[in-house]
């Protein structure tokens, strides 16, 4: 059986098999060359499957079954050519690693649920902020509050308001102006900014 070649140096299970300084002509550069053009594809569609389609998790496998190849002489028949079996058997093993080791991972989140969540803290926020307007309206006087209050609360117009509260549209119309610039000041106080 020939002699396996170690990996060039710096390969790690990051760098692929094909990147090896094996010498043009030379049967490591041949096998090698072999390895990636008659088994990857194979290998590769073969792993595809087993991680149901994601093609990228595949190429990983693929890569990491690549390495150990590369590596182990167990890898090579008497005439020095990869053997499927054994690629096959590494790449299955490693794929099952691979699924053993999300199960036991806590549960990852991708963007959808971070999302979601990210509203929660945001009721939060506003509930606040809530507290803090209607803190900043209490401390307005009398006549101001109960403008904001029946123009924006109660969301009424300006000749429902002079009705309600007895006074002509006009005052109406200057209380709610002095009222909002007087919300603006308490609520700049409170640390808000505009």
């Amino acid at each position: 059986m020939p002699s396996t070649p170690s990996p060039p140096p710096g390969s790690g299970t990051d760098a692929p098999p094909a990147a090896a300084t094996a010498r043009p002509g030379t049967p490591d550069a041949e096998a090698l060359e072999h390895l990636q053009r008659v088994h990857r594809p194979v290998l590769l569609a073969y792993i595809t499957r087993l991680t149901k389609g994601d093609v990228h998790w595949a190429e990983d496998i693929l890569q990491e079954t690549l390495v150990r190849a590369w590596k182990n002489p167990e890898a090579r028949n008497a005439e020095g050519r990869w053997n499927r079996a054994w690629l096959f058997t590494v790449a299955r093993r490693i794929t099952i690693d691979h699924v053993r080791a999300i199960q036991v991972r806590p549960a990852e989140y991708f963007d959808e649920r971070l999302d979601a969540h990210a509203g929660a803290e945001n009721d939060i926020d506003r509930m606040l902020e809530a507290q803090e307007v209607r803190a900043a309206i209490s401390s307005l006087p009398e006549r101001l509050r109960t403008i904001l209050v029946e123009i924006y609360f109660q969301e009424r117009s300006v000749a429902e308001a002079a009705e309600i509260l007895d006074v002509p549209a006009g005052t109406v119309k200057s209380r709610t102006f002095y009222a909002l610039r007087a919300l603006r000041e308490a609520l700049t106080e409170r640390g808000f900014r505009f």
